[in-house]
């Protein structure tokens, strides 16, 4: 990944992270890193736990593009993972989200992205 897309994603982070902070989520971790790849931010807000990766694309359906069934596996891996090692997170719900942060700095949240199944 070059330099500029590196601090791009970087960016469009902690601007997700700053929204969810703000819409009173408490997060748990950021850029958490598994064996099975890494989740962008964990977070927590009346027993939803939710999962979210950050896109930062010109559009939504770039974004879109950008999440494979690979990409699902991975992501649902990790979130296994995680769960696993921090067994002090109590929910009730989890789930899967992603968030598309545009160009102009806008951010689209799609909540319920994916489903374990």
């Amino acid at each position: 990944m070059g330099r500029q897309s590196h601090h791009r994603g970087l960016e469009a982070e902690h601007r997700v992270r700053d929204r969810m902070c703000a819409e009173g989520w408490t997060i748990l971790a950021q850029r958490a890193r598994t064996a099975w790849g890494e989740i962008d931010i964990v977070a927590i807000r009346d027993g939803m736990l939710v999962f979210t990766e950050v896109k930062a694309r010109p559009s939504i359906m770039q974004a879109g593009d950008a999440i494979s069934r690979r990409t699902m596996q991975r992501l649902m891996n990790a979130a296994q993972a995680l769960c696993m090692f921090n067994t002090a997170w109590t929910y009730d719900e989890m789930r899967f989200d992603v968030v598309v942060v545009l160009p102009d700095g806008d951010l689209h949240r799609i909540e319920d992205a994916f489903r374990l199944e």
